[in-house]
């Protein structure tokens, strides 16, 4: 992100259309007006300091992201009376992560909605989104081998220490 570019998760009071709805020591939960038309009721809890992605957010803020989830939950339970939620993130433009901020999506489903009981693995375990050219594999793509390190380095982080820490940042 350039200098001349301000992060709207940074800088949440920029925007006269996006509302803190909920805050804490590290985290935001935040609305915005021109989301609320079909996702009625969804947000997203951000940390305020800002964090390319998941992978590189602190220990408080991971036990913040928790706190705030839960009172957003009692939030739009009392205004919105969903029937469930779909909690997520997106991490890397692959994924569709379109704002380059650590962003946790809390999104209320209702049982009249047309795409009522299809989650996020519903669209993403579609045959027209197997990857070009795979055949059908019937093994995971994670290999069973105890000594290779799989926590190398992941879209926009560094490889975590043994201790499970964030190295660098």
């Amino acid at each position: 992100m350039s200098q001349d570019t301000v992060c709207i998760f940074c800088s949440p009071h920029e925007d006269p259309h996006q509302h803190i709805v909920l805050e804490n020591e590290t985290c935001y939960f935040l609305q915005h007006d021109h989301h609320q038309d079909v996702l009625e009721g969804s947000g997203v809890i951000v940390p305020k300091a800002h964090r390319l992605t998941a992978f590189d957010l602190t220990p408080q803020e991971w036990m913040d992201l928790q706190a705030l989830l839960l009172q957003a939950r009692a939030y739009l339970g009392e205004r919105c009376h969903p029937d469930g939620y779909t909690l997520g993130w997106n991490v890397g433009p692959v994924s569709n992560q379109e704002i380059p901020h650590a962003h946790f999506h809390v999104i209320p489903r209702y049982a009249d909605e047309p795409y009522a009981g299809k989650g996020i693995r519903h669209w993403l375990k579609q045959e027209d989104n197997r990857r070009r050219g795979q055949t059908k594999v019937r093994h995971s793509c994670r290999h069973n081998d105890p000594t290779r390190n799989w926590d190398g380095p992941v879209y926009g982080t560094e490889p975590l220490a043994a201790d499970g820490v964030q190295s660098g940042g």
